[in-house]
């Protein structure tokens, strides 16, 4: 799975992100049916492939250069961050099209309980960490697919200001494996949360 989120987050940054802030000013991308897309470039993954208005094209076996020259946009990461994917733009992508579907599928859940734990707030994938979140009064709340904290899909509760207690098991706050987070339990670990930083 490493492999496929790696190539995921390259396309993210590179093919989507990169181009829509040179050309729109913003790197915020969300969750559609299927996969991710730009807020405001007509660019998204969709399960194991690139899709845009007049085309799409496979991942698995190319690479974002030739995925970015085939959808129309000048390939690249924004140059607002200094955290980037993990490969190039000519990184060749390695893609499994049951585990894109698992991680698109962990990022759509992470989007359901961002929106019932904060009704009319956006959730926002973000290229940089390649994950999707919201931040609530200096709180932020978001799932990740695995990244070098943790190399499986995680939620997270991140408050801006360090906490102690149990609940608080991660450098960076709390997290928990998407293992762990069957059910309710995603939206019961950000409720938690959001009570956790109210104390």
């Amino acid at each position: 799975m490493t492999a496929t989120r790696h190539a995921l987050h390259a396309v993210a940054e590179l093919v989507i992100a990169g181009p829509q802030h040179r050309r729109d000013g913003t790197i915020r991308m969300h969750v559609v049916p299927g996969g991710i897309a730009g807020v405001a470039l007509a660019v998204a993954i969709e399960g194991a492939g690139l899709v845009w208005p007049d085309g799409r094209a496979p991942l698995h076996g190319t690479t974002c250069r030739s995925l970015a020259a085939a959808a129309g946009v000048d390939v690249g990461a924004p140059d607002l961050y200094h955290d980037h994917a993990e490969l190039d733009a000519d990184d060749e992508l390695r893609v499994d099209t049951g585990e894109a579907a698992a991680l698109l599928a962990w990022f759509a859940r992470g989007d359901d309980a961002l929106r019932w734990l904060a009704p009319g707030v956006e959730p926002v994938v973000w290229p940089e960490h390649f994950d999707v979140a919201v931040t609530l009064a200096e709180v932020n709340y978001g799932v990740s697919p695995g990244d070098g904290y943790l190399d499986e899909p995680y939620a997270y509760v991140g408050p801006h200001a360090p906490r102690a207690g149990a609940f608080w098991n991660a450098p960076f706050g709390a997290a928990r494996p998407a293992a762990e987070l069957d059910g309710d339990a995603l939206r019961a670990f950000f409720a938690d949360g959001r009570r956790q930083v109210s104390r």
